[in-house]
């Protein structure tokens, strides 16, 4: 598994989770392919990832890169962290994502903390069950990450007021104006 980081001109965090090297044999001999598997944030909450498929290294990882920008969405953080347990599915690959108090840090596989690292999250615990495939845990991870729901948003869904109990909710609450007077 390939695992590099790199800036972007536009200030994205790249992440490069996985390369692989299929090959298909044919009559004239072997056919050689790339196909690449990236993950891309601002680090404040908005992350896409994107598969993209070439004959060459660089080209597959352009592809992937312009893929997972248009596939980026945004996450809601509490703090540094997730804000409740969700799970998401793709195929056999399961993952678990909880918040986590401060000075956790990112429990996670490879796959998935490269995504919650370009996302912004410092503070998470997570475990993945089933296949460790790395496509399908990218995307388990992503349709996790979409299922999270601010409390404005669970509020109007359920018609009542919802209170949030979050190990890092006083860290969320805290204006902005108020540390720059200080």
């Amino acid at each position: 598994m390939a695992y590099t980081d790199r800036e972007s001109d536009s200030g994205l965090m790249e992440r490069v989770i996985a390369i692989r090297f299929p090959s298909k044999v044919t009559k004239g001999g072997r056919s050689l392919s790339v196909s690449a598997l990236v993950a891309i944030g601002n680090g404040e909450g908005r992350v896409g990832i994107g598969y993209g498929k070439a004959r060459g290294v660089p080209m597959a990882i352009e592809k992937a890169n312009k893929e997972a920008r248009i596939a980026m969405t945004d996450v809601y953080l509490v703090g540094d962290t997730v804000g409740h347990e969700v799970t998401g599915e793709q195929d056999s690959a399961h993952v678990l994502i909880s918040p986590a108090s401060p000075g956790t840090g990112v429990k996670a596989g490879a796959t998935v903390r490269a995504i919650l690292e370009v996302l912004g999250v410092r503070n998470v615990l997570t475990k993945v069950r089933g296949s460790g495939n790395a496509l399908n845990v990218a995307k388990a991870t992503m349709n996790a990450l979409r299922k999270i729901r601010s409390p404005e948003q669970v509020s109007a869904l359920r018609g009542m007021e919802v209170k949030l109990h979050h190990p890092q909710a006083e860290l969320s609450r805290q204006p902005k104006e108020a540390s720059a007077e200080e």
